[in-house]
């Protein structure tokens, strides 16, 4: 179970596909907001479904009935919770009471609270989140290796056209580069390659922004609000190459094996939410003293400057 939010349910992808090579005769019946179910098209054994946890499914009520529906969609021998949160705490105690083995994520609060408090910080690499997930896999006793494989550009720089896909949108200000050093990063990035670009985003504010870049600036589309989750991995698919905060959209280029130079300000890949298969090398960040004062990037900057980001300039992600 993983209810949200998109970045995190992508990120089970991987994981759930390690489990699934590992024990070939393992089916999973994975459970998550209906939006996401394009995440899970086409893996065999995946069984999923939706939850609507604002209307059928809501309450407690609701929560035994998505239990039963769990229950009545395949003959379940365990139970892994995803989410920790007090939803899936409830379903694993109505599971419980029909006898199934559950386990929990640990989310690692304290260390996550020791790297990102604002004094005496303690800076080191913490498990990913791909980790964690498989963690509960083997409280449940399904141990296996977490391992991505490497992430290849499909081009050369030299040989041909390439695709690169911007994002530059992100849930947070506090993951969010300036919009200004991002329209100033794809003008660089055209004068340096011979690229196309393509940029993604929301409905409504986000695609309205977008479509005026691309409106303003040569061999640059806008794909934000058009289609849907499937059609947007499709897209993805077929970049070269991505450029993200630390948002969902790295989370779904990774899933489909495309590199992306990640933008990070007031969170920080030690807090383990780079995507599957990137590398640290691709990641962009000011490395300020004061980073990473938050693990979402939803804390006010209590400098007042945003300086981890206001500090990033076009010519350090073009360089990447």
């Amino acid at each position: 179970m993983r209810f949200s939010s998109m970045g995190d349910v992508a990120m089970t992808v991987p994981v759930i596909k390690q489990l699934l090579v590992a024990y070939p005769s393992v089916e999973v019946v994975f459970v998550s907001s209906a939006s996401y179910a394009s995440l899970f098209t086409g893996i065999d054994r995946v069984h999923f479904i939706g939850a609507d946890l604002k209307g059928r499914h809501a309450g407690v009520v609701g929560l035994w009935k998505l239990m039963q529906a769990c229950r009545r969609k395949a003959h379940l021998d365990a139970v892994a919770d995803l989410h920790g949160v007090l939803r899936t705490w409830v379903l694993l105690f109505f599971f419980k009471l029909f006898g199934l083995p559950t386990a929990s994520i640990q989310k690692g609060r304290f260390e996550k609270w020791r790297l990102t408090r604002k004094s005496n910080k303690i800076k080191h690499q913490l498990p990913s989140t791909f980790e964690r997930y498989q963690g509960v896999f083997e409280k449940l006793g399904y141990p296996f290796e977490v391992k991505p494989g490497q992430l290849v550009s499909r081009a050369s720089l030299q040989t041909k056209k390439i695709q690169i896909g911007i994002a530059p949108f992100a849930k947070h200000k506090g993951k969010m580069l300036p919009l200004e050093t991002m329209k100033q990063t794809m003008k660089l990035l055209q004068q340096e390659f011979n690229c196309s670009i393509a940029l993604f985003g929301a409905p409504g504010e986000e695609a309205s922004i977008l479509s005026g870049w691309a409106n303003e600036l040569p061999n640059v589309v806008c794909y934000a609000g058009v289609g849907d989750l499937q059609s947007e991995l499709k897209t993805l698919s077929e970049l070269d190459l991505l450029i993200s905060m630390d948002s969902a959209n790295m989370h779904l280029a990774s899933i489909v094996a495309v590199p992306v130079i990640s933008i990070w300000g007031a969170t920080h890949p030690y807090a383990g939410f780079l995507g599957w298969g990137q590398s640290t090398s691709n990641a962009v960040l000011s490395d300020l003293t004061c980073q990473p004062c938050s693990v979402f990037g939803n804390k006010t900057c209590y400098r007042g400057d945003w300086a981890c980001l206001q500090g990033i300039q076009p010519h350090q992600i073009v360089e990447k």
